[in-house]
């Protein structure tokens, strides 16, 4: 039979989580269903074995509660010392988490994973502490009651009858490399609190009478061997996918829970969790926004996070049919289980609104529905959840709805002589459309009311009064209120659906901005300039961007704050780059910040770090609106990661560049250093071996050529280490005041081998002072300007030197009368090694012009080339005349 062959998404996916788990610390969690089972005993046993072994493993923190084998066991143990807090008065110690990170053991114990720290630490709760302790690479060995798993609550809830308010978030156990139950059957466990092993005497009695009942610990032994079993489960689940073993079931289970803004839909989203896990299904927790109020919004939002934290994916969907809002999104995202909460409606209700289970249940076809009730005692919300005031009463839209009615009726009887029916109806039919345009139900209902009255009473004449008369009277006025309310309603419906598009189309169209600005600009800074300032307008927010530098954070760009962090909310940020991690406001670590940390993480690592703080301080993100945080921080990290890799392309085409033109150099050089060098050997060599058959004539005429080719081997060498003196050192002048005539005849003398039958000139001005220079260097200049010179003189033509006083300056000028200069090579001539296309058979290495502009440069003058009118070229310069 053929092997099936692993599926390559399954196996990249397995080697990523492989990758993560090396780098993470291990974690080993000992679950028991009730205090007293022997979970610290049994991980204190284990470490002891495994520290005999040669392990680094300390004790972080464990309560021994006065039992006498835990504090026999912890004597031998290094125990990290406690960190004391300041509390209401009272000195409190906790575990510290810093000593922890910088003793860095190779495995740490921690006892009672669920344990609410002091507030005003790092975290809020134990069970992240560990959590950084693992990212950090140490491994980690805890304990934990079945009762603090937060997807159990509920049902803990209703066998101990008490709310457990310390939990720990499922994902936990998700990433423990082990879990190891420790079990111990009831009889047992209630023998050992009656010999005072567990509690003391007074406080066992206690808890035998309430929690430590023997029906209670059956169900929560039953819990704590479920939740092992699932553990189990999903350890052969991974191993299936990590072997690439093929599932026998064709579909996937998905689940999606509606949640709203009730308190009690709590139970809803940990029920969810629960299914999930039994059927290992993914899950969505869906709120449609229909418009409601601030508060319900907020409630809502708190609820979706409990939810993202069991393991949910959330959305929050905006439009009016919340019926169709969910089908559609379950159809898209093919999910095979809608859960919804059940709970009773009085008869009017059934009767007059809409009933979204029953409308699931008609729209659903092949999805399934499942009912949880959902009348439970409601949680107590989160310490840091924003809870905004109550919704006031709309007084003045009340005062709006009553004046513009009065108003409407004030028309009508002025002109009430000339208005037929139906006029006076349209004038109150349009009243109640402009009351409906403020968005609220209460003043176009009202409106709605009091128009039907007024015209009852204002508009039909009756002998009694104010009296519907006749059935066909009746019918006008119910018809008038239906149509003013189905109008009104249509309305504020249109409205709320504009605003909710309106708000998707600005998020789209910026979102869209950003992927296209990204992608059409270039440099770090750019990048980081268009990322704050799309995150200030989508999220209405400050905005400051980090950029890691060696390991540690440096502000590279903001928007609508200063370019600077306090030492506080910078340990936040490089807290989150450590980690890759988000934190900060909404969330569970650092809560207490103002601001939310998120962090900017390549395709290998975090590379910054961007603090986004709402201008609005009772505002809370969203899980949507935090995970679109994420998702454009992974698009900047991405395009930042994009720009360096091109810096990195361009900077290795550079140095590829710079190597072939340093090779090119090379060969040039050498070979322009070894024509001298050759011709030099072969005319010595001759001379040596027929010296003895040569004249006088012919040994003088080989002596001269000796000379002249080891003088421009000279002069080669010479200029090759003169530029490079010039580029890597600054010039030190040694000026004296010297008479220009003096220096040009030491440079003629030099040149003077060079100049053949060739003419050259000198005009100086009789006034002509004394020039401060460095006579060994303008020596230089001028050897070279004049050598430069006779390579394109013509034979017998004459070479001119002449000077000219200007203000502080003199004007030196070298004039030819050759071919002149190409006139895209005028700005050129200095550059180094250019050596001109009108030269070909004249040796150089093209640096004699570059020295000289450095030169007359470190003398504070100038140089230029330029064509003369006569013909030929001219090269001139200055010199200051003062020191």
């Amino acid at each position: 039979m053929k092997k099936p062959r692993p599926d390559p998404e399954a196996l990249l996916q397995s080697a990523k989580e492989e990758d993560l788990r090396a780098k993470r610390g291990k974690l080993k969690i000992y679950l028991g269903a009730a205090p007293g089972v022997g979970k610290t005993y049994s991980m204190l046993e284990d470490a002891i074995a495994k520290r005999e072994k040669g392990l680094d493993i300390i004790v972080g923190i464990v309560e021994s509660h006065g039992r006498k084998e835990i504090e026999f066991f912890l004597k031998k143990f290094e125990i990290l010392p406690r960190q004391n807090v300041e509390y209401h008065g009272q000195t409190l110690s906790e575990f510290d988490l810093d000593a922890t990170l910088k003793r860095n053991p190779h495995t740490i114990l921690i006892d009672e994973m669920a344990h609410t720290n002091v507030p005003g630490l790092r975290h809020n709760k134990r069970w992240q502490d560990i959590k950084e302790i693992l990212d950090r690479g140490i491994n980690v060995y805890t304990t934990l009651n079945v009762q603090h798993i937060e997807s159990l609550n509920d049902i803990v809830t209703q066998i101990i009858h008490t709310r457990v308010n310390e939990t720990v978030p499922n994902s936990m156990l998700e990433i423990a490399d082990s879990v190891e139950l420790v079990d111990l059957p009831p009889e047992d466990l209630l023998k050992r609190m009656q010999e005072g092993k567990v509690y003391i005497p007074q406080q066992a009695e206690l808890a035998v009478e309430h929690f430590f009942r023997q029906g209670n610990l059956s169900a929560l032994r039953e819990l704590a061997l479920r939740i092992t079993a699932e553990r189990v489960g999903e350890q052969v689940l991974s191993y299936r996918k990590g072997k690439g073993i093929k599932s026998i079931w064709a579909t996937k289970e998905k689940l999606l829970v509606c949640i709203s803004s009730s308190k009690n839909a709590t139970k809803l989203i940990r029920a969810t969790r629960r299914m999930a896990s039994s059927l290992q299904a993914e899950w969505i927790a869906v709120h449609v926004d229909i418009g409601g109020s601030e508060q319900n919004r907020s409630r809502a939002i708190n609820n979706l996070r409990l939810a993202e934290q069991l393991g949910a994916e959330t959305k929050i969907l905006y439009g009016m049919n919340a019926t169709s809002e969910i089908i559609h999104i379950c159809r898209e995202l093919n999910v095979t289980k809608i859960i919804v909460g059940k709970r009773k409606h009085r008869w009017w209700e059934k009767i007059f609104l809409r009933n979204l289970t029953d409308n699931l249940i008609k729209s659903s076809d092949e999805i399934d529905i499942y009912m949880i009730n959902d009348d439970s005692q409601e949680s107590k919300p989160s310490k840091y959840a924003y809870e905004p005031s109550e919704k006031k009463f709309p007084w003045k839209a009340y005062a709006f709805s009553l004046g513009i009615l009065g108003l409407a009726t004030a028309i009508n009887l002025l002109f009430s002589t000339y208005f037929q029916t139906t006029t006076i109806i349209l004038v109150y039919i349009v009243t109640v459309t402009i009351v409906a345009l403020l968005g609220k139900s209460g003043p176009s209902i009202l409106a709605s009311v009091l128009s039907v009255i007024a015209y009852a009473y204002f508009f039909t004449h009756h002998e009694n009064g104010f009296l519907i008369a006749n059935t066909q009277l009746f019918f006008t006025l119910f018809i008038i209120l239906l149509v003013t309310q189905i109008i009104s309603q249509l309305t504020i419906m249109m409205k709320k659906q504009t605003n909710a598009a309106r708000l998707l189309e600005r998020r789209s169209s910026t979102l869209h901005a950003l992927s296209r600005q990204l992608a059409s600009s270039r440099g770090v800074n750019k990048l980081l300039d268009i990322a704050v300032n799309y995150m200030a307008n989508i999220f209405n927010s400050e905005v400051l961007a980090l950029l890691a530098i060696e390991g540690h954070l440096e502000v590279k760009a903001g928007h609508g704050t200063k370019l600077i962090l306090n030492a506080k909310d910078y340990s936040v940020a490089q807290w989150v780059y450590d980690l890759g991690q988000v934190a900060g406001l909404g969330t569970d670590t650092l809560p207490f910040s103002d601001a939310i940390y998120v962090p900017l993480i390549s395709s290998q690592q975090p590379i910054g770090v961007l603090r986004i703080k709402p201008k609005d301080n009772t505002m809370l993100f969203t899980p949507e609106q935090s995970h679109l945080l994420e998702s454009c921080a992974n698009q900047v990290a991405l395009a930042i990661e994009v720009d360096r890799l091109h810096e990195q392309h361009k900077q290795l085409e550079l140095e590829s560049k710079t190597d072939r033109i340093r090779a090119a150099l090379l060969e040039a050089v050498s070979h322009d250093i070894r024509t001298p060098l050759v011709a030099a050997i072969g005319s010595a060599s001759t001379l040596m071996e027929l010296s003895n058959d040569l004249n006088k004539n012919q040994i003088k005429k080989l002596s001269q050529d000796i000379i002249l080719e080891l003088e421009q081997l000279n002069r080669l060498i010479h200029n090759f280490l003169q530029i490079t003196y010039l580029d890597d050192n600054a010039v030190k002048l040694q000026k004296e005041l010297f008479p220009l005539s003096d220096v040009i005849a030491a440079a003629l003398k030099i040149s003077y081998t060079k100049s053949g039958k060739k003419h050259i000139n000198i005009f100086l001005p009789h006034d002509l002072p004394k020039i401060p220079l460095d006579k060994t260097l303008i020596e230089e200049v001028f050897v070279n300007l004049i050598d430069n010179a006779m390579k394109f003189t013509p034979a017998e033509s004459a070479i001119n030197i002449k000077a000219d006083r200007d203000n502080q300056y003199v004007v030196i000028s070298i004039e030819d009368n050759g071919p002149g200069i190409m006139p895209d090579e005028v700005n050129k001539l200095f550059e180094k090694f250019y050596r001109g296309r009108m030269l070909t058979t004249e040796r150089g290495l093209g640096l004699g012009l570059s020295i000289c502009r450095a030169i007359i440069s470190a003398h504070g003058g100038k140089i230029w080339a330029e064509n003369r009118k006569e013909g030929g070229a001219a090269f001139r310069f200055t010199l200051p005349l003062s020191l």
